[in-house]
């Protein structure tokens, strides 16, 4: 599974609720590919957006380490004492910023079986909630943190992402003109073979 990046589109679309129908076997296999390329990549949580599903979903596995899936997750109330903490992200790699975001969170959701839940949560766990949240509103931390300091990294993205695309549009180039040798050469081949008969 890629985990999609800062500047591809889906990550700033407002992600669509998951339907009662679509939470099924194929939905678990799905959420569980997740939780592996989250692992994978030293993460702590990751939405639905960030592995290519516009769907309003997450999941998590924070300090615990107990594997949680959020499906159509709502925070229904949020405590009024904030907390600075360094925050990352899987889709903005190698980008840390002081985040202020409520020490505590009352979410609503479903899990991966389709049955609804309330979960009370504080410390990293609250954060990472808050966090994979915002993705499903097309949301990144940089966005709230200091506003020069998201333009600054966008930009590097975009160039980052700029310099990607450069080098693919080279490496076809490169495997076109080995090909049409190639099939130059058959044909070279072909040709020498067929007039010797």
């Amino acid at each position: 599974m890629r985990i999609t990046k800062l500047g591809e589109e889906i990550l700033r679309q407002k992600a669509e609720p998951v339907k009662p129908e679509e939470i099924n076997d194929d939905l678990r296999n799905f959420l569980n590919e997740m939780f592996e390329a989250m692992i994978a990549a030293d993460g702590v949580g990751l939405a639905g957006p960030q592995a290519g599903i516009s769907k309003r979903l997450f999941v998590v596995i924070a300090d615990d380490d107990v594997r949680r899936v959020f499906i159509n997750p709502q925070i229904i109330s949020t405590s009024a004492e904030m907390v600075d903490f360094e925050e990352g992200c899987l889709s903005v790699p190698q980008v840390y910023e002081s985040i202020s975001r409520p020490k505590k969170v009352t979410v609503q959701a479903f899990n991966e079986n389709g049955r609804p839940f309330t979960l009370e949560a504080d410390g990293l766990l609250a954060r990472v909630i808050q966090h994979e949240y915002d993705h499903l509103d097309g949301i990144l931390f940089i966005d709230r943190g200091d506003k020069a300091f998201a333009e600054k990294t966008a930009a590097q993205f975009k160039k980052r992402a700029e310099r990607a695309e450069q080098k693919r549009l080279e490496r076809e180039a490169k495997e076109r003109r080995i090909a049409a040798k190639k099939a130059a050469a058959a044909a070279k081949k072909t040709k020498s073979s067929g007039g010797e008969k």
